[in-house]
């Protein structure tokens, strides 16, 4: 089917995007904060806005080439089961990045150099949920197997997209998970009310059906070594992340009551799936201060306030964004403006351009009390802060429990050490253009290999690495690479 060429369109409908429940509402549960019904005839109206541009810089915008332009026209045309079939041609789980994408897509739109910009996270979403609801998302075994087998080590995004890339390809593909439930992050990490956990729970059952296998609670470099693994397999990929917590360089990081982001955030996905939690901490009744203004911050403060804290601050380093695009942040490079996050959307105080001094034991019981700061003005060049000026040296913030949320630095662990795999100096797995380690069929993808960033690169990084691995064990390879984009976040810079 042609596509359509609507340059009008935008002209007719104004954006409309999908959006989220009422913040009075939804901060008092932990189901998803997204709207869950939509109206078809209202998606068909948004996906006729795309003006089918001669370059459709929305797709350089998106690492793993996303077919935006032709899914968009085919909802606008109601051939939702079409539009499903293009969106899977380059994006293994949809429903991750339709939920949980910061859509730098959507920045790189052309309608974005000076309009708003076409609902694409929006479509996404809708497509993916309408091939579920109609159960058009089935399992899809290979026809034939290989003699070869692959280790994939972490269920996160990037473990699992190169998982089921491999076992399209014929490969017996077995996934090692260190937690007791399959999806890495997308399962333990981002909130149930952010992304429901039956959305990774659907997507392992595809899997398993599709013939690849699980080991949890299986921790390699503990539970098994790297050496049963080489043994077993032909080839490895290290998928696990790079959950290593910046440290906050103030006295006071030891005391009780501060703690790491993503060792907060686990604890609630876990209770809110019915599990134990030894030793936990919740945020009910305290002064919480979040470190960081990152989305993991902002996952932070949403939690907290479900928690039921009595007051919750998120302070960030730099000062806080334009409302318009800066000179050194042109279209079609992700906006760096200020947008209020879901959380602030709920009620929070935001400090901007907080530099941190102190964590403060006021009692001497060796519990935090108080986040001491000094509030700054920054000189920036190029986006990079280069110098500071104190407008406030004693800026304090009363604080029970205090969250750290300022990045990650790589993966946690080198199980593969043992067989020569080198980390890089930037903390990461170090690979040649193979996605392959220092070690001889061990491959690396997703955020171990490139650094902390968006659950979209991750499914690419395991697509890319899958066609590596795949071509390393065949000679050759039918598996689609992923469009890796020019307009990288601003993590890798």
């Amino acid at each position: 089917m042609p596509r359509e060429h609507h340059p009008d369109g935008y002209l007719k409908h104004q954006r409309d995007s999908i959006g989220k429940r009422d913040p009075s509402e939804r901060a008092e549960d932990y189901s998803e904060i997204w709207k869950p019904d939509w109206d078809p005839e209202h998606l068909k109206d948004q996906g006729e806005r795309c003006v089918d541009c001669g370059v459709p810089t929305c797709m350089s915008g998106c690492p793993i080439g996303n077919r935006i332009p032709e899914w968009n026209d085919l909802v606008h045309k109601e051939d939702w089961k079409e539009a499903l079939e293009q969106l899977h041609a380059t994006n293994n789980f949809p429903e991750f990045t339709g939920y949980t994408c910061p859509a730098p897509c959507e920045d790189a739109c052309v309608l974005s150099y000076n309009d708003d910009p076409v609902t694409i996270k929006s479509i996404e979403r809708a497509i993916v949920d309408k091939g579920w609801k109609e159960g058009w998302i089935k399992p899809e075994p290979p026809a034939e197997r290989t003699d070869h087998s692959v280790a994939i080590i972490g269920s996160g995004p990037a473990g699992l997209a190169a998982a089921q890339q491999l076992n399209r390809a014929g490969h017996h593909v077995t996934v090692y998970e260190r937690d007791d439930e399959i999806g890495g992050l997308m399962m333990y990490g981002i909130p149930d009310f952010k992304f429901a956990k039956k959305r990774v729970e659907q997507r392992v059952d595809q899997l398993r059906k599709e013939g690849i296998s699980f080991e949890t609670n299986a921790e390699v470099g503990a539970d098994v070594s790297a050496e049963q693994l080489r043994e077993q397999y032909d080839a490895s990929c290290l998928a696990i992340g790079a959950q290593k917590h910046r440290e906050l360089p103030v006295p006071g990081t030891d005391l009780d009551g501060v703690m790491p982001a993503m060792d907060f955030l686990p604890q609630e996905n876990r209770r809110q799936n019915g599990k134990a939690v030894d030793h936990g901490v919740t945020a009910g009744g305290k002064n919480v201060v979040v470190v960081g203004g990152g989305s993991t911050g902002s996952d932070c403060v949403a939690t907290s306030h479900r928690q039921g804290a009595k007051q919750v601050v998120q302070i960030g380093i730099n000062e806080k964004p334009p409302s318009e695009r800066p000179d050194h942040n042109p279209w079609p490079e992700a906006a760096q403006v200020y947008k209020k996050t879901y959380a602030q959307e709920e009620g929070a105080a935001e400090e901007f351009a907080i530099n941190t001094t102190e964590l403060a034991d006021l009692d001497g019981d060796g519990h935090v009390d108080e986040l001491r700061a000094e509030k700054v003005n920054w000189t920036y060049e190029n986006g990079n802060r280069v110098d500071k000026t104190v407008v406030d040296d004693n800026f304090c913030i009363p604080a029970d429990l205090v969250l750290i949320a300022i990045g990650f630095t790589g993966p946690e662990s080198n199980p593969f050490g043992s067989l020569g795999v080198q980390i890089a100096d930037d903390g990461t797995f170090a690979t040649d253009d193979r996605l392959m380690t220092d070690a001889e069929g061990v491959f690396a993808a997703g955020d171990a290999r490139m650094g902390a960033s968006l659950v979209v690169w991750a499914i690419g990084e395991g697509r890319d690495a899958a066609r590596h691995i795949d071509r390393y064990l065949m000679g050759e390879s039918k598996l689609p690479a992923s469009l890796q984009t020019q307009n990288e976040p601003l993590a890798f810079k």
